[in-house]
């Protein structure tokens, strides 16, 4: 499982012209699944999200973490995070994980992130979606489970 993270402002998803989510200070989680991720990636994900400390403190120090500033989600689910454009100029998608098992896990990362707590809003599955955002910082962090130490 794959995530790119940043640390927004605030940033919204639109889709068909209709504001699907939008946060203010938080997180833009843009979550990509992979063939083969289980529980066990997804948990990785988790976890490493919410604890990564990437807002300041009063020392203008990254210390602190989206519970710490009560800040929000905004999970926008992206399969390209598993492009491969090695070959050629086209990207295959073929490591990603099929659409239905995919979504699953999208919906169940959203609502595991609401039982710890957060403030969560989010676009949809497969959908053609506009995002805006300001990054703030910039500061744009990107973790997959597979190169857990």
């Amino acid at each position: 499982m794959r995530a790119v993270i940043q640390r927004v402002k605030h940033a919204s998803v639109t889709i068909d012209s209709q504001i699907s989510g939008e946060i203010s200070k938080g997180l833009l989680v843009f979550l990509g699944v992979g063939e083969g991720d289980t529980e066990k990636d997804l948990e990785y994900i988790e976890k490493k999200t919410i604890g990564l400390r990437i807002f300041s403190d009063e020392n203008d120090k990254m210390n602190k973490n989206i519970t710490d500033v009560h800040g929000s989600l905004l999970v926008v689910s992206q399969f390209t995070l598993y492009g491969d454009a090695r070959k050629g100029n086209r990207p295959s998608f073929t490591a990603s994980m099929e659409p239905v098992k995919a979504n699953e896990m999208y919906e169940r990362f959203i609502s595991d992130m609401r039982e710890k707590g957060l403030h969560v809003q989010h676009g949809e599955f497969g959908a053609d979606m506009q995002v805006e955002l300001l990054n703030d910082g910039p500061v744009t962090i990107l973790l997959d489970s597979t190169k857990i130490l």
